[in-house]
């Protein structure tokens, strides 16, 4: 609970279901006249709320229950898709056991699979082979069943699995390997709509965007690209006739834009894009939830900015737990797992990426040795990055092949056991302090489950460690930076002219 005493006038403890809730309406239309109550502030819970109050007699701001639940179901937000002409992964739903089964055959591996209607990316997974299927349906489904339906089928676990997918089904997407993820936000009454931010993460698609570092503005998407995002923001949000706050996910692979997911509603991201822009976004969204249009609403705090030029670079860094959780993994995925973010501002990309490491306690450093070891499809995109840090002094390490991927590229690397091939490995150099910065891509389950002992060392180390290649290239631009000038601290106000940030 993050509520001020002077934001409102009664502040309720109550649970967040439809009975209780309604209660403290019914109390608040006996004290006065309640105009209509605000569902898009809270994630996913007040949107399950939303129908309930509707039928119960009670105004909804903004967004009506019926466009939030054409944005939640499957098979009408494919159809508006279509009639929109707009792309998104090839998909299915599966309502039982053996549909999960018959879709993934269908859609073939690697796929996304995760139940409908959760918040945070709860039990989403990325999954690899049958096994792992397997694994989910009949470890990791029953884990989200309900009390009332274990009792009604106490010895039958997969009566309880299809009971709750009768309810709410699995969702399975063809999961795009290698693409851009982009979050947007936007603002509209309905009709005109504002494009307040377009986020490129860092991390690539198939990484919670909770747990992802972004940039706004973007640092590697074209002009045009970006053009035909605020395009397809646009037409969705006219579409469901948005009255408020939207947040669009798209995933960007070979230059075509695939629609992952829409939310009518604020996102995690607003604070980010209001402190970015320097404008109030969410008081903005009540204004126009509350019947001003949307240029009206933007009146009451000076011009609409640039969200494309704002003539700086925010990069938001996630912060996570593990140091506090012994033999937990530090691999991201698409389940949520930080507790709270960071903000990096500067003039340029690097400088900025920088800082948000700074803010989420990664030190990065300024000299020593770089551990590498990628999937041979990474070893040519990883290689500009390596280059880099070699050539501001960095020691390379690198386990066999991509030693001698590098060596045959002019890249000077020694090589290191992996902790399978016998010490000396590379976990012994990691404990020894003899490595200071690590980048590591793994494919496969059993790949996965092999470096897992090298990335809880990093950890305990403090070692900075990217898994990505579009991390790899940040961070080497970032070290450069810091090498090459100093860090300058500014309020965030000085970054607006005239303007108040939010």
């Amino acid at each position: 609970m993050s509520t001020d005493y002077d934001t409102s006038d009664r502040l309720y403890f109550e649970p967040l279901t439809a009975e209780d809730v309604l209660e403290i309406l019914h109390a608040e239309q006996e004290a006065g006249t309640l105009h209509g109550v605000i569902v898009q502030f809270g994630g996913q819970t007040p949107l399950k709320l939303a129908e309930a109050l509707e039928k119960a007699g009670i105004p909804i701001l903004g967004t009506s229950p019926d466009a939030i639940d054409l944005a939640e179901d499957r098979d009408r937000f494919k159809k508006l898709l279509d009639r929109l002409d707009l792309r998104q992964p090839r998909n299915g739903i599966a309502w039982s056991v053996e549909q999960a089964r018959t879709v993934a055959g269908e859609l073939g591996f690697p796929l996304v699979v995760r139940p409908s209607y959760v918040l945070g990316g709860r039990a989403m997974q990325i999954i690899h082979d049958e096994g792992m299927l397997q694994t989910y349906l009949l470890d990791t489904v029953p884990g989200l069943v309900p009390e009332d339906i274990k009792q009604k089928y106490p010895n039958d676990k997969t009566g309880q699995i299809n009971t709750l997918l009768g309810k709410n089904p699995l969702l399975f997407d063809t999961y795009l390997t290698d693409a851009i993820e982009v979050d947007v936000d936007a603002l509209c009454d309905g009709s005109a709509v504002y494009v307040s931010g377009i986020m490129e993460h860092i991390e690539e698609a198939g990484i919670h965007s909770g747990d992802s570092a972004c940039s706004l503005p973007v640092h590697s998407l074209s002009s045009s690209l970006v053009d035909e995002l605020e395009r397809q923001t646009a037409a969705l949000a006219r579409a469901l006739k948005v009255g408020g706050l939207m947040n669009v996910q798209y995933a960007v692979k070979d230059g075509t834009i695939y629609v992952l997911e829409v939310n009518p509603r604020a996102s995690r991201t607003v604070p980010f894009v209001a402190k970015t822009v320097g404008k109030p976004i969410a008081k903005i969204a009540a204004r126009i939830m509350a019947g001003e249009g949307l240029d009206a609403a933007f009146a009451h705090y000076g011009e609409k900015p640039d969200a494309r030029n704002p003539g700086h670079i925010a990069v938001k860094e996630a912060v996570f737990p593990f140091a506090r959780f012994p033999g937990v993994d530090i691999l991201l995925g698409p389940e949520m797992k930080s507790t709270g973010e960071v903000m990096g501002l500067d003039r340029d990309f690097a400088m900025a990426f920088a800082k948000s490491q700074l803010g989420a306690n990664i030190d990065l450093p300024r000299a020593g040795t770089l551990f590498v070891s990628v999937r041979d499809e990474d070893k040519a995109g990883v290689l500009p990055a390596v280059k880099r840090l070699a050539g501001l002094g960095f020691k390379v390490l690198a386990t066999s092949g991509t030693a001698r991927y590098l060596r045959e590229h002019g890249v000077e690397a020694e090589k290191i056991n992996k902790v399978l091939e016998g010490r000396p490995h590379i976990e012994d150099a990691i404990r020894n302090r003899q490595v200071q910065i690590v980048f590591n891509t793994t494919d496969g389950q059993k790949a996965l489950s092999d470096s897992k002992s090298l990335r809880r060392a990093t950890l305990m180390q403090k070692v900075p460690y990217y898994t990505t290649l579009a991390g790899a290239a940040a961070v080497a631009e970032a070290i450069a930076a810091l090498k090459a000038g100093s860090l300058e601290v500014r309020p965030l106000q000085s970054y607006f002219e005239g303007a108040s940030a939010a």
